[in-house]
């Protein structure tokens, strides 16, 4: 009968830790930026002017975001 009963918790015991062993291990990493979709013409409404703010190229109407301004040419460095 004690063999039953050992049986019984080792297999409970390898169930508990096999669940341990398939968690997901959370990332420490800084989260990665999606790029955003848009439609065709949603990208063309919401195209910036020379000269306000923008984060990236494929905000501005140039395509040329420069310390965090659309420009109208390449600054030479």
């Amino acid at each position: 009968m004690w063999h039953l009963k050992l049986w019984a918790t080792l297999t409970i015991f390898l169930l508990l830790l096999d669940q341990v062993d398939g968690s997901p291990i959370p990332e420490m990493s800084s989260p990665k930026r999606r790029p955003r979709r848009m439609t065709p013409f949603w990208r063309g409404v919401s195209l910036r002017p020379i000269g306000a703010s923008c984060q990236d190229d494929s905000e501005c109407i140039t395509r040329l975001c420069r310390k965090r301004r659309c420009s109208l040419s390449v600054v030479q460095e």
